[in-house]
């Protein structure tokens, strides 16, 4: 069963925001493990639901999957003129916002960490075991997230995850205008750099990136997978990185 629900939501404000759950089949009454999918820029709770085919996973291995929009949205929510996709509403990053314009609204890191989940929990038969995964923007608020809050999250999955957002376009554009110049305060939301001191327990780590995917392969690199595992690989933190190039490798901690 997918259900939509909507919320007023402090962490953005006071806006309105919409959430998707699905919660499979089941004989009987009990409490289920709960995956938070992130989706991408320029996507809702919609995405997900509508295009992965995940609900006959989600049943066979009984876990509810829950699906957040990917920034505040509503009157009185700021952006910049002209607007971009890559920027403001649908481009939350997810993070929390400290500049004046965005620092109201423009808080997906304590929404999804917070407040999403004890809405969940109290209202959804769902169990205080979590995952998180997600996909391109997604994938470095799932990656970040769970870095930063290990004791939250069993497991974290990147799908062609933007994975060093500090040394590329996406990133340096949307920090300078959530997070202002300073842009040693960036880092606390770059995977690359948080698992380069990372010291929390295994969180099975995936990253998986195709490698005919545009925004890895053109004039710039936006996703820096490799970046990623060359700072995992040097802080001796597990993690499993998965392309079509390539069987999967597991970067044991030795």
């Amino acid at each position: 069963m997918l259900k939509r629900c909507e919320i007023t939501s402090r962490s953005l404000g006071n806006t309105q925001t919409i959430f998707a759950a699905y919660l499979p089949d089941t004989s009987e009454y009990k409490k289920l493990p709960v995956v938070y999918w992130l989706s991408g820029l320029t996507c809702t709770d919609e995405n997900f639901s509508q295009k992965a085919g995940a609900f006959q996973a989600a049943c066979d291995h009984q876990v509810v999957l829950v699906m957040p929009d990917t920034s505040p949205r509503g009157d009185g929510v700021p952006d910049e003129e002209p607007h971009t996709y890559d920027f403001g509403v649908g481009a939350g990053f997810y993070l929390n916002a400290t500049t004046d314009k965005y620092k109201t609204h423009y808080n997906m890191y304590d929404f999804i960490v917070k407040e999403l989940p004890a809405c969940v929990e109290a209202n959804f038969p769902v169990s205080a075991k979590r995952s998180i995964s997600g996909h391109s923007m997604g994938g470095h608020g799932a990656l970040t997230i769970a870095m930063k809050n290990p004791d939250r999250y069993t497991s974290v999955s990147a799908f062609a995850p933007i994975c060093n957002p500090t040394k590329v376009p996406w990133g340096e554009k949307a920090f300078k205008f959530y997070l202002g110049e300073d842009q040693q305060s960036w880092k606390q939301y770059d995977a690359t750099e948080l698992i380069a001191d990372y010291k929390g327990k295994d969180l099975h780590i995936l990253c998986d990136c195709g490698t005919a995917d545009s925004f890895l392969v053109g004039d710039v690199n936006q996703l820096q997978p490799l970046a990623f595992m060359e700072a995992a690989q040097k802080a001796k933190v597990p993690v499993t990185f998965r392309s079509d190039a390539c069987d999967v490798m597991r970067r044991d901690a030795t």
